[in-house]
């Protein structure tokens, strides 16, 4: 591979963040979810393997800790808990790139790391006209450089379905399978709502355009982005984040969705049929996730860990985003669960456990307390109506987590978590306990605990809740707390990470 010669812009960026990097506190950042190296962090991109290890890519605004000009920043981990800091791989800094490197994704083709990308072209032409548009481009490198391809851009608007938009066309999705290589883009259909459209190339430059795969049909929002396409089990999965979608009972919320489209998908004739859909995340803050496959065929998804409508870590850090824990997902009884990688469970230590626990009332149990921990509590009685777990807690503070076992729903809560904006603070979904043979009902949580956020896992995977907050670290208590009787068992480890 030839040197790569990085632009002034880029090599600016490098430098701010180098400097900015050193001078942020570790103490500051979470201690195992990735976070901004300096300045914003928005959607996953380029989540890939390159020549072993896994890298990951998000959209960047190094310089404040707030959207702009998108960048790509850049990070590596050999375990998806651990990661790497990399110079920033991308500035908006060609023609048809000029109003940013929106996102996309990688993939590993002779020997090079390529990256796929929406390159924003956003100018004023001599006539006065508005020239917008967005088109996928592409850039090979080596995990480190990365030289923009001199045919760019490699798929433009001539080249989707009559009526489609040009300017809504993002976030292309790339992967190869045995007779070339596919990628799925988000666009917005003639009728004004989203879908996603399907190509193939044999060399990653040519591409043909061959379906729409599936459309929100006036249903589940306005544009798609995002898009990821996959088999998992004998099922193929569509997954979609909407945007501008309406709240439907406690399965979709108000605003921008991640959702999983179930069905069934014909090969030669490119065509998706849809079976079900479901939210991929119930909590305050999930995102634009994207997933890839590891040598030993698992399928991992990272989201961004934000809502682009709650936007508040910026009031208090000096760095702005974090992404989820990387998820292991997989399917049973036609049912997508997702579970923390199992690569996290090498860094507990200190365990703590409680069997059998009866609560009758406000209850603190040695040993059980922190903010950088993983927590899993099963409720195996279910005499009460309300049951609570209080976290990051103390005389001030708190975060809330609670049972309704007459309503079979679980409430996340972050009201009191010293928040000073007027954002949503709560959410619901519908938990229904399992039935153990003979044993009678319980219900899982797991809750990572990392700093600044929690990701609750319900029956084992079965359903996610994810949220941010802020919250002085000297609120370190857990308190549980039940208007009845319950009977819980309990373990704590800490994260050394």
């Amino acid at each position: 591979m030839e040197k790569i010669i990085n632009s002034a812009q880029l090599e600016q960026v490098r430098t701010i963040e180098q400097k900015a990097i050193s001078e942020i506190s570790m103490e500051s950042r979470p201690a195992y979810h990735l976070s901004s190296p300096v300045g914003w962090m928005n959607d996953p991109n380029g989540f890939s393997v390159y020549r072993g290890e896994y890298h990951l890519f998000f959209q960047y605004h190094p310089f404040s800790n707030v959207w702009g000009p998108m960048h790509w920043g850049h990070c590596k981990s050999n375990d998806f808990v651990k990661w790497e800091y990399l110079p920033a791989a991308m500035a908006p800094d060609e023609s048809y790139d000029a109003g940013g490197c929106y996102s996309g994704s990688a993939i590993e083709a002779a020997g090079e790391h390529v990256l796929f990308y929406t390159g924003i072209i956003d100018r004023y032409l001599e006539d006065g006209a508005h020239d917008y548009r967005q088109v996928q481009c592409i850039a090979k490198g080596n995990g480190i450089d990365y030289c923009k391809y001199a045919g760019n851009p490699v798929i433009t608007g001539e080249n989707v379905p009559e009526g489609s938009s040009k300017e809504d066309f993002r976030d292309p999705k790339v992967w190869k399978e045995e007779d070339g290589y596919y990628l799925v883009v988000g666009s917005r259909a003639e009728d004004g709502y989203g879908q996603v459209l399907l190509y193939r190339s044999d060399d990653l430059k040519k591409w043909e355009f061959l379906s729409v795969l599936d459309q929100s049909r006036g249903e589940y929002g306005k544009m798609w982005e995002c898009p990821d396409f996959f088999s998992l089990g004998n099922a193929y999965i569509l997954l979609v984040s909407p945007q501008n979608m309406r709240a439907k009972g406690y399965e979709f919320h108000n605003g921008n969705n991640a959702i999983f489209l179930y069905g069934s998908y014909d090969r030669p004739t490119h065509k998706f049929e849809r079976e079900k859909i479901t939210s991929a995340d119930y909590g305050l803050d999930f995102y634009a996730p994207q997933t890839l496959q590891t040598s030993d065929g698992r399928r991992i998804m990272v989201g961004w860990m934000q809502s682009w409508d709650a936007k508040f870590m910026n009031d208090f850090l000096d760095w702005s985003g974090m992404m989820t824990i990387p998820r292991e997902l997989s399917i049973k009884n036609g049912q997508i669960y997702q579970n923390p990688v199992g690569e996290l469970e090498k860094y507990r230590k200190s365990k703590v456990e409680y069997i059998g626990k009866e609560i009758t009332e406000t209850t603190v149990l040695d040993g059980v307390s922190g903010r950088i921990i993983d927590l899993q509590v099963e409720i195996t009685e279910f005499h009460f109506h309300h049951f609570s777990i209080q976290f990051a807690y103390n005389d001030e503070y708190e975060m809330l987590l609670q049972y309704n076992y007459i309503r079979k729903c679980l409430t996340i809560d972050r009201t009191q978590s010293g928040l000073i904006r007027d954002v949503v603070c709560r959410r619901k979904m519908t938990a229904q306990p399992l039935v153990s043979g003979g044993l009678g009902e319980v219900l899982k949580l797991r809750l990572l605990l990392d700093r600044y956020s929690v990701e609750v896992f319900v029956n084992e995977g079965e359903k996610v809740m994810s949220s941010v907050f802020y919250t002085p670290m000297e609120a370190d208590g857990i308190v549980f707390d039940t208007d009845g009787t319950a009977c819980i068992n309990v373990i704590k480890y800490d994260l050394c990470v």
